[in-house]
C-alpha cells in the first residue's frame, strides 16, 4: 500500500514536471505567434487571414506537428487569397457600426442611449465573428461557409466563449494604450484564446 502510494506519488510528480515546461513552451508560442500575426496584419486588411494563419499554428503546434514560420506564411497566403472579400465585408460593418456609435453619441437622433447600446453589441458581435470564423476556418475551407458555421456553433451556442474572446480584447486593447509594443504578445494570447475556445465549443 505505502509502495503504491509513493509510486503514485513520484508519477504525479513527473507529470507536473513534465507540463510545466509544456505550459511554457506554449506560452512562448503564443508571443511569438503574436508578432507574426501583428506583422501581417500591418496592411489591415490582411487582419483576419493573419489572425487565422496564427491560430491555425497554434493548433498545429498544440496537435504535436510541424509547424514553422514558413508554414504560417503559405496558410497567411492561402487565407488572404481566399478572404480578401471576406475581410472587406468584415471591415465594412465594423465601419458601419461605429458610425452608428458616433452619430447616437452626438446626440441628433432621438433614442441615443438604446442606438449606442446597440451600436456598441453590433460592433461586439462583428468582431468576435470574425475572429471565431478565423480561429476555426480550415485551409481550403470558403470564409463565408466558415462564418455560418461560426456565429451557428459559436455565437449562438457558446457565449460564455465569446465573453472570453471580448475580454480578450479588452486587455489588447489595454496593453496597446499603455505601451504600443505590448500589442504583439497581447494578440499571440488573443490567438491562443480563440484556439481554446474553438476547441472547447468542439467538444
Amino acid at each position: 500500500m505505502g509502495k503504491s502510494t509513493e509510486a503514485a506519488g513520484g508519477a504525479a510528480a513527473v507529470r507536473r514536471t513534465a507540463h510545466g515546461p509544456l505550459r511554457f513552451a506554449l506560452f512562448a508560442e503564443c508571443l511569438l505567434t503574436g508578432v507574426w500575426v501583428v506583422l501581417a496584419a500591418l496592411p489591415v486588411i490582411t487582419l483576419l487571414p493573419a489572425f487565422a494563419a496564427g491560430c491555425a499554428h497554434l493548433s498545429r503546434h498544440l496537435d504535436g506537428e510541424r509547424s514553422t514560420w514558413r508554414d504560417f506564411l503559405a496558410g497567411l497566403r492561402e487565407a488572404t487569397r481566399s478572404g480578401w472579400r471576406f475581410s472587406l465585408l468584415w471591415w465594412a460593418a465594423l465601419a458601419l457600426f461605429a458610425f452608428d456609435l458616433r452619430v447616437a453619441r452626438s446626440g441628433a437622433l432621438p433614442g441615443g442611449p438604446a442606438l449606442i447600446a446597440v451600436s456598441v453589441a453590433g460592433l461586439l458581435a462583428v468582431v468576435v465573428l470574425g475572429l471565431r470564423t478565423a480561429a476555426s476556418r480550415r485551409p481550403g475551407t470558403a470564409w463565408p461557409a466558415a462564418a455560418r458555421t461560426a456565429a451557428r456553433q459559436g455565437l449562438a451556442a457558446d457565449p460564455a466563449g465569446s465573453l472570453l474572446l471580448i475580454g480578450g480584447l479588452a486587455v489588447l486593447a489595454v496593453a496597446a494604450w499603455q505601451m504600443l509594443p505590448l500589442i504583439a504578445p497581447a494578440a499571440g494570447a488573443l490567438a491562443g484564446c480563440a484556439v481554446a475556445v474553438e476547441r472547447g465549443a468542439r467538444v
